[in-house]
């Protein structure tokens, strides 16, 4: 009888028969081996069923909805159905480096976080260009930036299942379900932490959700950062956005303090980015002026 598995990778797939068998694949050929990969295809009405079940591992299992029913619920559900110690994000447009999984265990076992991601490459389909993602590091980093933006990639997560299952994907939240989901978990407490090694191939097509729905996908991100704020104690009206420099300094610095107190071990470079979101974005003459203004800040805070 096979052992109860380590790690529960869940992969939802709708229409996904382009990619999907080179996800699995990557998955499955992990050098760390004691894992299920739990595959739910959402009802596709193209050929991904027929490449899902071309694959006969005993390590898959399969949930065939012959109903679409959205992303959420299928990893609400395959979280449910999840029996391992650690549950980890895979899309089936992506790609896993072999050693993923054995180095965010690694990482977990040894106690050094909750919530493991990684540094990743960003492969445009459309234009053929591979980039290396921007990342950030650490905890206090990770967990800050969460005010501004979603700072971490989903297929690079791997986290201990508890959590997973204490909160699941809310389904008031539709297209920024990963984003509300790490903000919850960063207000409970929970450690996070991004390797530095690329472990994992992210793919971006001009047909996935965050493309064609851009403008919910924005107004839902919105959303995601005043619910963070609020959890944190900090005014959602306070929100970084663009402001004219008289007015972002006192909000900016009320912001950086309330997230500095939270998150005391944050990085320069943490404040700049925050900082950066008060100000507008132009180009030319004043660009030195607003790097320099960001800086000074940023320096100050740090102190």
């Amino acid at each position: 009888m096979r052992a109860s598995p380590l790690v529960s990778v869940i992969m939802p797939a709708y229409n996904a028969e382009k990619y999907i068998a080179e996800a699995m694949h990557s998955i499955l050929n992990q050098t760390y081996t004691n894992i299920e990969l739990i595959v739910f295809d959402d009802g596709s009405s193209d050929q991904t069923r027929h490449v899902i079940n071309q694959f006969q591992d005993d390590r898959i299992i399969k949930v065939l909805s012959d109903q679409n029913r959205g992303v959420v619920y299928a990893r609400n559900a395959m979280i449910d159905l999840a029996k391992g110690k650690y549950i980890a994000l895979m899309d089936a447009d992506d790609i896993s480096d072999p050693s993923r999984l054995e180095k965010q265990v690694n990482s977990l076992e040894a106690g050094e976080c909750d919530l493991c991601g990684s540094a990743h490459w960003s492969l445009n389909e459309d234009l053929k260009v591979l980039k290396k993602s921007k990342d950030k590091f650490s905890d206090a980093d990770l967990r800050a930036l969460l005010a501004v933006y979603c700072s971490l990639c989903n297929s690079t997560v791997t986290a201990r299942a508890e959590m997973f299952k204490r909160f699941k994907y809310d389904t008031s939240i539709l297209t920024s379900e990963d984003y509300y989901l790490w903000v919850q978990m960063a207000a409970a407490g929970y450690r996070f932490k991004n390797l530095k090694e690329r472990l994992v191939t992210y793919r971006l097509y001009s047909a996935q959700t965050s493309s064609v729905h851009l403008e919910k996908f924005k107004l839902s991100t919105i959303e995601v950062q005043k619910r963070y704020l609020s959890i944190l104690g900090i005014s959602p009206e306070l929100r970084p956005e663009p402001l004219p420099w008289n007015l972002r300094m006192g909000r900016a610095v009320t912001v950086l303090k309330a997230l500095k107190a939270q998150f005391p071990a944050m990085s320069f470079k943490a404040y700049y980015e925050i900082y950066a979101r008060f100000q507008y974005r132009r180009s030319g003459i004043w660009t030195p002026f607003t790097r320099l203004e960001r800086a000074l800040i940023a320096g100050w805070m740090s102190l």
